[in-house]
Parts: structure tokens; sequence; C-alpha cells
């Protein structure tokens, strides 16, 4: 019987990398295991740094009117069923795949929630105005 030969060898390495990658998928990294992924979210109203915040569930792609008199909510989905808005005019939001948040003022920051995408984009604002976002 010849000892090891290279068809057995290579099929070993493959065997040994399939091994390790279902391991790999199996055991979730940290930054995922972080953010919040089930339950419903709870409507918020707060001042924040001088901006009122407030975020609330909302019908999927449809129109939010009441929350402060401002319409919007037409994210085709992207923000989950959720609105948010900084001094009435509505923050578009997303919820990424992995439950995490993001907004399009802290687009590569993702949060955990969308209270804290609200306190995001009102620290990068830094004051200014948030203008009304044209999804499409």
């Amino acid at each position: 019987m010849p000892g090891l030969t290279r068809r057995r060898a290579l099929t070993a390495g493959a065997m040994l990398a399939t091994a390790a990658g279902t391991q790999t998928l199996l055991a979730p990294g940290a930054p995922a295991a972080s953010h919040s992924h089930g339950g419903p979210l709870e409507p918020f109203d707060e001042i924040y740094k001088g901006r009122r915040i407030q975020g609330r569930p909302g019908a999927m792609g449809g129109g939010m009117g009441g929350m402060g008199g401002m319409g919007g909510g037409r994210h085709h989905g992207h923000g989950g069923g959720y609105a948010v808005f900084v001094d009435g005019v509505e923050l578009h939001v997303m919820r990424n795949a992995d439950g995490s948040w993001i907004s399009v003022v802290s687009h590569y920051d993702p949060v955990a929630t969308p209270r804290a995408a609200a306190r995001a984009a009102v620290d990068e604002l830094q004051g200014a105005a948030l203008l009304p976002f044209a999804a499409n």
C-alpha cells in the first residue's frame, strides 16, 4: 500500500477546510452577537442634546402621518416597519441582516436600536438641520 498520495492529501485538506468553515458559521463573532435581534421595538419620544427624537412602529412602506404632522415613511420596507424622526423630520433608517440599525446620516456606524441611530444622527449633525431624504 503506497503511503500518502497527492489525492488523499488534497482530500484531507479540503475536509479540514470545510470543517473549519462550518465551525466558523456555527459560532458567530462577537460584533454580530452584540446587536439586538428580536422582540418588538418600543416607541420613544425624548429630547437628546436639545433635539427632539421620536420613533415608533409604522406600516411597511406606508405613510407615517401623525408624527408631528410630518408625512413620510416611504422606505419601501428598509426601516423594518419602524419610523424615526429628528425635530419632526423623518430620519431614514434601515435594519441590517444582523439586527443592527443604520441611518442615512451615520451609514457606516451600525447601532443596536433605532433610538441609538437617532442619537448617533444628532451627534453627527452637530446642530445642523436634518433635511428630508427622498428615497426614490
